[in-house]
């Protein structure tokens, strides 16, 4: 009598399909809440939109703000791994960088880029803000991750000894800045690259922040250079 020859169970593909679907759900989701609204967008459009079935949205996603916040994350870290952005690794080489003013224009251009990729979404989010208690509970956790991030930031920035504010100006003066509304303003609507636009930011963070070098030189990359030339 011959026996039955029972296959593995492959665990891993069943997980990398389930990522797979997660990944087109999120993407489908984005597109739609961008193109025409958080309010105006069903669960049943993104799942066509996503090929595969409304059940299995729900059981991935529960409701549609949990999708939200699974979507602003992808947009904010660029994955879904639940780690913050300030502390992942791009961020702590940022504030590994022992001269402040150096680290500030590297920050600039690191938030520029953050600025960019979310754009799309926080206009959503803005728009439908009034009337989607989903969409004002994003921007409200948003802004509060903002301010712990810009105390984190301004607390290191202290520790260097080269802050030429309190702490709290730091902070306050990141947490106004950081937002995305100056990027709006200047590269959106008045056609500045992100280059000149994290620049500007950069300069402007350093003008604010930043004690003068007693001996006059310039803060910054431009002083570095002074310095390797001397």
């Amino acid at each position: 009598m011959s026996r039955t020859v029972k296959r593995p169970y492959d665990s891993t593909r069943r997980q990398e399909q389930a990522q797979d679907t997660r990944r087109r759900v999120i993407a489908a989701a984005r597109e739609l809440f961008v193109r025409q609204g958080y309010g105006k967008t069903t669960m049943v459009q993104i799942a066509q939109a996503a090929g595969v079935a409304v059940e299995t949205i729900y059981g991935a996603f529960r409701n549609k703000a949990t999708l939200l916040r699974q979507v602003w994350y992808v947009d904010f870290r660029g994955d879904e791994d639940d780690v913050p952005l300030y502390d992942r690794p791009e961020m702590q080489a940022i504030l590994s960088e022992p001269d402040l003013a150096t680290r500030i224009h590297r920050h600039a251009v690191f938030v520029t880029a953050t600025n960019r990729r979310m754009s799309l979404l926080v206009d959503m989010l803005t728009g439908a803000a009034a009337t989607e208690p989903a969409a004002a509970a994003m921007l409200a956790e948003w802004a509060d991750r903002r301010i712990d991030v810009a105390t984190k930031y301004a607390r290191a920035a202290a520790d260097t000894g080269q802050l030429a504010v309190s702490t709290d100006h730091c902070r306050d003066v990141l947490f106004a800045t950081m937002d995305g509304a100056l990027w709006q303003r200047l590269v959106v609507e008045r056609g500045w690259t992100d280059a000149q636009y994290a620049d500007w930011l950069g300069r402007l963070w350093v003008d604010l922040l930043v004690a003068r070098d007693p001996t006059g030189a310039e803060d910054g990359p431009d002083r570095r250079r002074k310095a390797a030339d001397d």
